[in-house]
């Protein structure tokens, strides 16, 4: 098959699928504010269910669910009938996934939901079937064909489902003005993780590793401190740690392109008064989006009164995988 007709089947496939969800919009409706309250109310956890490919998107929400704000879990309805039910408590709300209304695992155990007086939201394909009917709230998530040319293959109806729990999710997140600093904490491990939740002060070097000399130190003094700290910068203070300047390895550059005696000129006459600072107790990555600005690779770090707490390198960042 030549490489025009797989292109136009794969174009077949998406625009089917995207008409699938554009039908979804007028399906944001009552129903959808009512399951967004049930679960909002609810003090137990979201139980999502689902058999198959009902299943796998099943899973997926329960972990979007939980990483954005609404604790959730996936129970499988085959076990769920043979012990598992017991994970659901009279404080959950149950959401149970299936394309047909009719899923033999799940309708079995509707009686016992019934019974926990557990609040049901379904999310199906058709709005008459048993699944439907015996829910607290229904969702239509009825798509007109699937992508797949034979119409059997669950396609364009998992695009739809899976869209719409994520249209659930998203809603509840506003509602619970779900921050990125509580995203962060569901994801310490991942890279955005670590851009939201690590703090210049976890980084940055201080106390004896801190390159400092005085404005009256000679060039060749703050040279040799900035080789012994080894971050190519060394901040030049007053008695009391107010930060005066700064000089960097681009200082030393620019100072011999002058002609200057480096052994005999005092830093005073060659730092760069100020210098770029942040505070230890600002986002690692706000020194990462400042070093870009400035095109610098280290900043001070000053408390309130402008004394130097520390100082924080790039490579310091790499390492911590912020950058």
């Amino acid at each position: 098959m030549d490489a025009e007709k797989l292109k136009a089947m794969g174009r077949r496939a998406l625009e089917i699928e995207r008409d699938a969800l554009s039908a979804l919009l007028p399906r944001v409706d009552d129903a959808f504010a009512a399951a967004c309250r049930l679960m909002l109310g609810c003090t137990g956890r979201i139980v999502v269910t689902g058999m198959g490919k009902s299943g796998h998107i099943g899973g997926k929400l329960a972990a979007t669910l939980a990483s954005t704000g609404t604790p959730a879990f996936y129970v499988h309805p085959g076990e769920a009938s043979h012990g598992d039910l017991g994970m659901i408590t009279r404080q959950d709300v149950v959401l149970a996934i299936s394309y047909s209304g009719e899923t033999g695992e799940i309708v079995t155990i509707l009686p016992l939901i019934k019974r926990l007086g557990v609040p049901l939201v379904s999310m199906t394909g058709k709005p008459g079937s048993t699944l439907a009917k015996a829910s607290n709230v229904h969702l239509d998530v009825s798509v007109a064909q699937e992508a797949c040319p034979l119409n059997l293959a669950p396609t364009s109806s998992t695009t739809a489902t899976l869209a719409m729990g994520d249209a659930l999710a998203v809603a509840l997140l506003e509602a619970r003005g779900f921050t990125p600093e509580d995203f962060a904490m569901s994801h310490p491990g991942g890279s955005l993780g670590r851009r939201l939740l690590l703090k210049i002060a976890d980084v940055m070097h201080g106390g004896a590793e801190l390159p400092k000399v005085g404005p009256d130190a000679l060039l060749t003094e703050a040279l040799l401190e900035m080789t012994r700290k080894g971050l190519g910068v060394t901040a030049i203070v007053g008695p009391d740690d107010r930060v005066l300047g700064v000089y960097t390895d681009g200082d030393l550059r620019r100072t011999l392109d002058k002609g200057i005696d480096v052994r005999s000129a005092k830093i005073r006459e060659v730092m760069t008064a100020g210098g770029k600072s942040v505070r230890a107790d600002q986002l690692a990555a706000e020194a990462v989006q400042m070093m870009e600005k400035h095109k610098i690779t280290a900043l001070l770090v000053l408390d309130e009164a402008g004394r130097l707490e520390g100082i924080v390198h790039m490579q310091d960042l790499l390492r911590a995988g912020v950058v």
